[in-house]
């Protein structure tokens, strides 16, 4: 028996994975979070997301949670670019791409701009990721 008969690949909606990558992202407090439904308009993805951190080091964090979670799930990337650097990280799950940004780099290649024709997808963090934000915000004070 193959590794892959063994523990096959989850089947998630690309749909699916983009919220997944978009809740993790933001549960490592990623900013800025934009999902495109670049489906319409792009032959290689169906889902961007696009997201930003205050660091390098949290970009890199950024990375590391969403890669974590799809892992769980048996969803491996494609292919990981940026990671060292942590100015532009880029990760390829085929259908969804993910592209975590340095803030001061985002502005720069504004990918938002480059892809105005793709249609924002409504999106909100899961409940429970909320509820630690607000923990998070309330023991600041």
């Amino acid at each position: 028996m193959s590794e892959g008969e063994k523990y096959p690949v989850e089947s998630m909606s690309s749909r699916d994975k983009a919220l997944l990558c978009a809740a993790e992202a933001v549960e490592r407090k990623a900013t800025d979070l934009v999902l495109l439904d670049v489906a319409p308009i792009a032959s290689f993805a169906d889902y961007f997301v696009i997201c930003s951190g205050k660091s390098s080091r949290q970009v890199q964090g950024i990375a590391d949670n969403i890669e974590a979670a799809l892992r769980k799930r048996r969803i491996r990337p494609l292919g990981v670019e940026g990671r060292t650097e942590g100015r532009w990280i880029l990760m390829d799950y085929g259908d969804v791409i993910v592209h975590i940004f340095y803030e001061p780099v985002r502005g720069f290649y504004d990918l938002e701009s480059l892809w105005d024709d793709a249609a924002r997808v409504p999106w909100e963090a899961p409940v429970e990721v909320r509820d630690r934000a607000d923990e998070d915000e309330f023991s600041e004070q």
